[in-house]
């Protein structure tokens, strides 16, 4: 099993404590990785010449093509991993850079939601009327609505 990582023992831990430290690491790695890329690019080239040309006695035009394909799919889907990582290198500076700023920025948030919290507690109270108690005052007569149309008008009809 491995040992904890601490400061002491880790020397990335520094790395990884500070964002620029971080993303100058990062950028390194990618470069080295780019490199290697193009040393595999060129390989995959030299391979596919290579395996194309190689003919065996009896081989019609396009057995060689068919037995170089694996050979050739197998370094493209490992240039395309490469690629997928020096990507995933640059988001992740970028991902540790936003989340140096939004630890700065909880600080700012939470005052800020403290005091509007205060504010909602201590919202001023309206001045109500004296002897009104927020009742809706009854009608006598309760009927669905006044007249809708001028038909209704006549022997007192209400419309539903």
């Amino acid at each position: 099993m491995s040992e904890p990582l601490n400061r002491t023992t880790n020397p990335l831990a520094d790395v990884a404590a500070s964002p620029e430290a971080t993303a100058r690491y990062l950028a390194e790695v990618q470069r080295v990785l780019l490199d290697i890329g193009k040393n595999l690019e060129s390989l995959a080239l030299e391979t596919r010449v290579h395996c194309r040309d190689t003919h065996v006695e009896g081989d019609r035009w396009f057995d060689a093509w068919l037995r170089a394909q694996p050979v050739e799919r197998a370094l493209r889907d490992v240039l395309k991993n490469v690629e997928g990582v020096t990507k995933g290198l640059e988001k992740s500076a970028y991902k540790r850079r936003a989340h140096d700023e939004n630890v700065a920025a909880v600080g700012k948030k939470r005052k800020e939601k403290a005091l509007e919290k205060s504010r909602k507690k201590n919202l001023p109270q309206l001045n109500t009327v004296p002897g009104n108690s927020g009742q809706v005052p009854q009608q006598e007569n309760m009927r669905y609505a006044d007249p809708a149309s001028i038909y209704d008008l006549r022997s007192d009809r209400r419309s539903a």
